[in-house]
């Protein structure tokens, strides 16, 4: 008899509408938090009004955020939620400060271009 495969899950960075707190958290239910992080300073966060942008910067900062264990199903929502396919954003794997660092960790990282818009600092 076979076993059933153990459902997989991904460290997630989430810095923004997912947050607790904020209006996109609801897609987190039944997940778990981690803890509280931030990134190495290597990512800026751009205002685009009613959500944030993430993007690599060689001038990067520290963006504060939280770290979530989520499942496939989750992921697939998310993905969906955050335009992926669309092109707005891409999973992409994101480095964060100990004590986490060197944990696998994937976040929405934006696309497009964020020339003109305000810059949120390290945190949304």
């Amino acid at each position: 008899m076979n076993e059933p495969r153990p459902a997989t899950r991904t460290l997630l960075f989430v810095y923004g509408t997912l947050k607790r707190g904020e209006p996109r958290h609801r897609y987190l239910a039944g997940q778990t938090l981690i803890a509280s992080v931030a990134t190495v300073p290597a990512y800026r966060l751009f205002s685009v009004g009613d959500y944030p942008a993430l993007v690599r910067r060689d001038n990067g900062h520290s963006i504060e955020g939280e770290l979530w264990e989520v499942d496939e199903a989750c992921l697939r929502v998310l993905d969906q939620v955050e335009g992926v396919e669309q092109g707005l954003y891409a999973r992409e794997p994101i480095e964060v400060l100990p004590p986490h660092d060197g944990a696998n960790v994937a976040t929405y990282v934006y696309r497009l271009s964020v020339d003109g818009l305000p810059d949120c600092g390290t945190r949304w």
